[in-house]
């Protein structure tokens, strides 16, 4: 039996643990929650109901807010944090962690400061020289229907393919299914990208805008996304499976979507501010636009979409007079 440390208690690490909990394979499964009110809830009435309320916690899964019991003797650490806190709570981890730990990621998002990948801060912070014990989990997984139960299809990437063999054995269950791939760099630019083209979709939502307008947006977000995880070397394959077309889709129009949730509410005319402020649940491709930018910018990419939303988040830009911009650019071939 396995310890898995999920690093997280919002409600993706919680849905993460409730999946694992059904799994085919038996775990020690430990919930590490920051906040106090979270951790004091989970303690005692093992409901999230701040992040996501209505599904109790099995007697099995042990929920802590300290790191150094949650991570001592843990096989697998699993991080669901917001990129935002992502290097501050790897380098908090690395004194308590085994050496032999396996690290997967389920952060959707670039590091706001430095640009980087999630999966460049866990080597960075962990002294890691090769990535062969880091893995990204990323794919169309609302968390709300993967703690439901509902069938819910991801993907695991690695560069060590036995690695990602072994993890894709201990988490898949009958209603929570893995697939591999070693496209760690695709992967994980298709799940920071999308929120931002999610964002996008929700302001056409916000506009009242038809399906005409969505269609071609998440098609050309698509394009965006598929340019610039090529560019930094990842593979047009993946960006059109599950973690690429299948999360952006998800994202996009799902009635879930935190970041599409953004969109609606600036299409509408609402400050970013008081969007933010309305709510504990954070929406990475707020922080990620930028980022993706100067990734777009070093490597010589133009993203036109993520330029508009970067400049509507930033620049307080007209949400119409973004849509207009984008569609009287210089004509060209697809």
């Amino acid at each position: 039996m396995k310890k898995i440390a999920i690093i997280g208690g919002g409600s993706w690490g919680t849905a993460l643990a409730l999946a694992l909990a059904r799994s085919s394979r038996k775990h020690r499964i430990v919930l590490w929650a920051h906040s106090a009110d979270v951790l004091e809830i989970l303690s005692t009435r093992r409901v999230n109901e701040i992040y996501l309320p209505g599904f109790e916690l099995p007697a099995e899964i042990e929920v802590t807010g300290h790191l150094e019991p949650a991570l001592a003797g843990a096989d697998i650490v699993l991080g669901v944090m917001p990129s935002a806190h992502a290097r501050g709570l790897y380098r908090a981890i690395r004194p308590h962690a085994r050496p032999d730990s396996v690290f997967i990621s389920a952060t959707k998002g670039l590091e706001p400061a430095t640009h980087a990948r999630i999966s460049e801060v866990i080597a960075d912070e962990m002294g890691l020289s090769s990535p062969s014990r880091i893995a990204v989990l990323s794919g169309p997984s609302f968390a709300l229907e993967v703690a439901a139960g509902d069938p819910t299809a991801v993907v695991l990437a690695s560069s060590d393919a036995k690695l990602a063999s072994e993890v894709q054995e201990e988490f898949s269950g009958p209603r929570f299914r893995l697939y591999t791939n070693d496209d760690v760099t695709g992967t994980e630019i298709a799940a920071a990208v999308k929120n931002v083209i999610a964002i996008a979709a929700g302001i056409c939502t916000g506009l009242k805008l038809g399906t005409n307008t969505m269609a071609a947006l998440v098609t050309r977000g698509l394009a965006e996304m598929t340019r610039l995880a090529v560019a930094l070397g990842g593979r047009r394959e993946t960006l059109s499976g599950l973690a690429g077309v299948g999360d952006l889709i998800l994202t996009a129009t799902g009635e879930l979507s935190r970041n599409r949730s953004v969109g609606i509410e600036l299409g509408r005319g609402l400050e970013l501010s008081e969007i933010l402020g309305s709510t504990r649940r954070v929406a990475e491709g707020v922080g990620s636009a930028a980022a993706t930018l100067e990734l777009a910018r070093r490597a010589e990419v133009e993203m036109p979409i993520t330029e508009q939303v970067h400049s509507v988040l930033t620049a307080g830009r007209v949400t119409r007079d973004a849509i207009r911009d984008l569609m009287e650019r210089r004509l060209k071939q697809e």
